[in-house]
């Protein structure tokens, strides 16, 4: 038996939103950890959803104070699949190209997220949307009305330019 504290336990729940992908959006994250619980929010001006769904884990992780046991529940099978089928892995080997050699999208926060993911054990789980799942109806309210809000910033690495920034594999 060992002398050595386990790591903190937190389960972290995601949402992303976008009004018109692209269109202004926002992300939603609930942290709880025993009984105590966070929200998070934010929202940029042009974006897309799926660049939300990233971000809320991103901010979600960020939010962590030292390296934490992660489960971390989204709706997003994009984020879920990229980490549970392999998808990250086979693009960092194939230089940040998909199998048909285009150019991965989202790379600079799949870089931002798999970074924290070597800080922190994460176990990536699959929710359904919309399906009444408490704290992802609240990630998906808190992710709403994020992008809802005025003078939204812009998202740094969203570019108009383009089918690069497309939603599409």
């Amino acid at each position: 038996m060992s002398n050595t504290p386990s790591q903190p336990q937190v389960t972290l729940f995601t949402d992303g939103a976008c009004r018109g992908n692209p269109g202004p959006g926002g992300y939603g994250v609930v942290l709880v950890a025993g009984d105590r619980r966070k929200e998070l929010s934010g929202g940029f001006a042009a974006t897309t959803n799926n660049r939300m769904e990233m971000m809320a884990a991103i901010v979600g992780l960020e939010s962590l104070l030292g390296p934490t046991e992660v489960r971390l529940v989204s709706d997003s099978k994009y984020v879920v699949d990229a980490f549970e089928k392999g998808w990250l892995r086979k693009w960092q080997r194939n230089g940040w190209q998909t199998a048909s050699r285009k150019p991965v999208l989202n790379r600079d926060l799949w870089e931002r997220l798999l970074a924290l993911c070597e800080t922190h054990a994460v176990r990536f789980e699959w929710v359904r949307g919309h399906s009444g799942h408490p704290e992802n109806e609240r990630c998906d309210e808190l992710a709403v009305a994020a992008s809802r809000e005025s003078q939204l910033p812009p998202d740094p690495g969203f570019s108009t330019g383009g089918a690069a920034q497309s939603d599409l594999f």
